[in-house]
């Protein structure tokens, strides 16, 4: 299928391609979670939640790969580095208790996907110590077993999981289509630059695209 993106158009082929959809954890945009604890304004990201429910939908609808990720720890820390735990030098940090659990550790309620955008069960559930997806994950290997080529991502936060993971991606072979209103930051300038990083000099790291350029192109496929 052809989708209309910049800096020019992206051409996808549902059998190689897979929806990568980022961190849309609890503690990072629900009211009352972890992000808004800081001082953050959930709503800037969830605004995303409506057209990654839409495209969720519509690629589910057509049978293409869908990958979840979730950035979070092991209970015990220890694959937390000590640089990490530290920086902000917040009186909350990682692993501490937080509104919703524990805060970034994994099988705590804030550290879980959105009820709204579930992974289904065969569905990739991706945890990952870091910012990238392929830092310390299986990711790549997935990828590679499925024949995957192509990324369809979105998620948040624009300019640190979602940027990061679409750099490692490029750095791999995989060709990126970064879905603009399904990905998000706490500041809209961040989330403006970073679509501009990814797209710059004839696509650095990839392409971008709104989500109805998707969903038009997945509709006119299955016609």
């Amino acid at each position: 299928m052809r989708i209309d993106a910049e800096p020019y158009e992206f051409t996808c082929d549902l059998r190689t391609a897979a929806l990568l959809i980022i961190d849309m954890q609890r503690d990072f945009l629900e009211p009352g979670g972890f992000g808004a604890m800081l001082g953050n304004d959930v709503s800037q990201l969830r605004r995303t939640i409506a057209p990654n429910i839409a495209l969720l939908s519509a690629w589910r609808g057509a049978g293409g790969l869908v990958i979840h990720t979730r950035e979070g720890h092991r209970p015990d820390l220890t694959d937390l580095p000590p640089a990490k735990k530290i920086r902000g030098r917040g009186t909350t940090s990682i692993g501490d208790a937080g509104p919703m659990g524990r805060i970034l550790v994994r099988g705590e309620a804030g550290h879980d996907i959105i009820p709204e955008l579930y992974p289904e069960p065969l569905e990739p559930v991706i945890d990952k110590p870091g910012k990238g997806a392929f830092f310390a994950t299986d990711l790549h290997a997935i990828l590679q077993n499925r024949g995957i080529q192509q990324l369809v991502v979105t998620g948040v936060t624009t300019e640190v999981c979602v940027n990061t993971t679409i750099r490692e991606a490029n750095d791999r072979g995989y060709d990126c289509l970064c879905v603009a209103d399904c990905c998000g930051s706490y500041f809209p300038e961040f989330h403006d630059m970073g679509l501009r990083m990814i797209k710059a000099q004839g696509g650095i790291f990839g392409w971008v695209a709104p989500s109805e350029h998707v969903l038009r192109a997945l509709k006119e496929m299955a016609a």
